[in-house]
């Protein structure tokens, strides 16, 4: 290697300078990694690709720094926590439970809070990162869907998204039912009760997941080996596909003058967006260590190990569970039925089919609206939410429905903190569960249809400005201020969709399945409110000069 300096006014002088024997060895090393990987093309390309600077996609971001995060803190946990059901007298630094027999699972975690250091600290860390993890998860879901960023071509990065949602919440679970304290054995018996209560096999499914009659001798190492290993590989691979499939179809944009799916605003990954990365994952890591530190989770000491015969009044699940605890409240008393001897537990039975069809309805739903729509192009701009009421009506809904049924999870709580009878909650909870999401879409889509209204007027006249002027004529008039055109842009750059017309098919037939689509296409484009034309701005300023 050799650099060459230049003196102001003389000829080139070169001075050479000798690599140091660690810059050889590091040369060394990459050209023999990059002659057998061609990583440098790989890294080459990375870094030209766009990351988006609007605030929305930091949500994503925000839940990838805290799968790390969990990574990390799990596996310090690790390496303390004895996932055994073994009874054992408890000897450790907590007095209040010294002699206490109870199982190796619960006492290997009370020792991590109390008798090694940074325990405590990791414990909460790890649950902090988890709730912060699945909330992040669902906020993006959110902003992708009212974005309309899953249609064409990322249908199936939609699904993937989904699956990791749901595995997170596996993950949760699994996690905080591995110490064995008394709020956890509750959460696994409701989780018992429903799998006993599938018909035919619910026994023999129970004995399978428990080893035995409840709670088993197996069923904390089973969690733990789920927990620790199955979940997490499938999470890492889902999140590797996920963002092979983000850098392959490119990320979503809110329009803008100009924009092409080449042509994204913001801030290429190497350097800028890795080094703004790197600073906001130890900004997500450092918040979520000082929330561990100030504020304490899963106090499993106060509970104290598991027993069937105390079950406390207010215990609730992580809140990322609390909609499938919240269904079970809400079904009316003496939905059991005798069949042949048998008892068909409608009880059990219905929410889980409701929460099913809900799940199933939520991972397909951009297959299902691409079928009424009959929409088949790429889209690469982001929609604004007012642009597509029915999708953002139906979103509201569905947003409604889940916070009704996790509402319903605390239901024990809002009537000891209200003074409300337990029975008027429960009432009011299945009351708002049916007609909540009625009102929910109805006045979404009325908000979206009078801003969508409003967008047209200001971009005909502009905004009011507040100043009123008299005209020769003496009438006042307010004088209007207007937009430049990129504030016009974001408020007409969105294409007016109409309904599917129903054609008859190669034999000259309407099917049922078009007729079905016609009428679903049209309940989805109703009431729509054509955008601006460049004729009607025209037009308008013209009247208006």
């Amino acid at each position: 290697m050799s650099t060459t300096t230049e003196q102001p006014g003389t000829e080139q002088q070169g001075t050479e300078i000798s690599p140091t024997r660690g810059q050889r060895f590091t040369g060394a090393a990459a050209n023999y990694i990059d002659e057998r990987t061609s990583i440098s093309g790989l890294v080459k390309e990375l870094g030209r690709k766009i990351f988006p600077d609007h605030w929305s996609f930091m949500l994503g971001e925000v839940a990838l720094y805290s799968f790390v995060v969990i990574l990390l803190s799990g596996t310090f946990l690790t390496f303390f926590f004895q996932a055994s059901m073994a009874t054992v007298i408890y000897d450790g630094s907590y007095v209040p439970l010294k002699g206490v027999e109870m199982s190796a699972a619960m006492s290997s975690t009370l020792n991590l809070s109390f008798d090694i250091r940074g325990g405590l600290l990791m414990r909460q860390v790890h649950h902090w990162a988890a709730l912060l993890f699945v909330a992040a998860t669902g906020l993006h879901m959110l902003r992708i869907f009212f974005t309309g960023a899953y249609r064409k071509p990322r249908e199936i990065n939609w699904f993937i998204g989904f699956v990791m949602f749901i595995l997170a919440m596996a993950e949760g679970f699994t996690g905080y039912s591995l110490p064995d304290d008394l709020l956890s054995g509750n959460g696994l018996r409701i989780i018992d009760g429903m799998v006993k209560g599938v018909p035919i096999v619910g026994t023999w499914l129970s004995y399978l997941v428990f080893g035995g009659d409840f709670p088993g001798t197996a069923i904390v190492g089973r969690l733990y080996t789920v927990h620790i290993l199955l979940l997490p590989a499938i999470l890492v691979a889902a999140i590797g596909v996920h963002m092979l499939l983000l850098i392959v179809n490119k990320h979503t944009q809110f329009a803008a003058p100009g924009f092409t799916n080449d042509n994204v605003v913001g801030a290429p990954i190497m350097p800028v967006f890795a080094a703004k990365a790197g600073g906001f994952f130890f900004i997500v890591f450092g918040i979520i260590v000082l929330i561990a530190s100030l504020f304490t989770i899963n106090p499993i000491w106060t509970y104290g190990p598991y027993d069937p015969s105390p079950v406390s009044a207010g215990t609730q699940p992580d809140w990322y569970i609390g909609f499938a605890d919240g269904a079970l409240r809400l079904v009316p008393p003496g939905w059991e039925v005798n069949l042949w001897g048998a008892t068909l537990s409608l009880n059990i039975m219905a929410p889980i089919l409701v929460l099913g069809l809900f799940i199933v309805l939520v991972a397909f739903y951009p297959f299902i609206e691409a079928w009424i729509t009959g929409d088949k192009r790429e889209h690469h701009i982001a929609d604004r939410p007012r642009n597509s009421p029915t999708r953002t009506a139906i979103g509201a809904a569905g947003v409604t429905f889940y916070a009704v049924l996790w509402a319903a999870a605390g239901s024990d709580i809002i009537a000891t903190h209200f003074n409300l009878t337990i029975e008027g909650v429960i009432h009011g909870c299945q009351f708002l569960l049916i007609v909540g999401p009625i009102v929910a879409y109805h006045v979404a889509k009325r908000v979206c249809l009078a801003l969508q209204k409003k967008d047209r007027e200001v971009a005909l006249h502009g905004y009011e400005s507040g100043r009123i002027v008299r005209l020769p004529g003496g009438e006042y008039i307010e004088v209007h201020e207007q937009l430049n055109e990129y504030e016009r842009w974001k408020l007409v750059s969105y294409n007016d969709y109409k309904p599917l017309m129903i054609r008859p098919d190669a034999n000259g037939r309407i099917t049922f399945r078009q007729r079905l689509r016609a009428i679903a296409s049209g309940w989805f484009f109703e009431d729509r409110i054509s955008p601006v034309t460049r004729t009607e701005i025209e037009r308008n300023s013209h009247d208006d000069h």
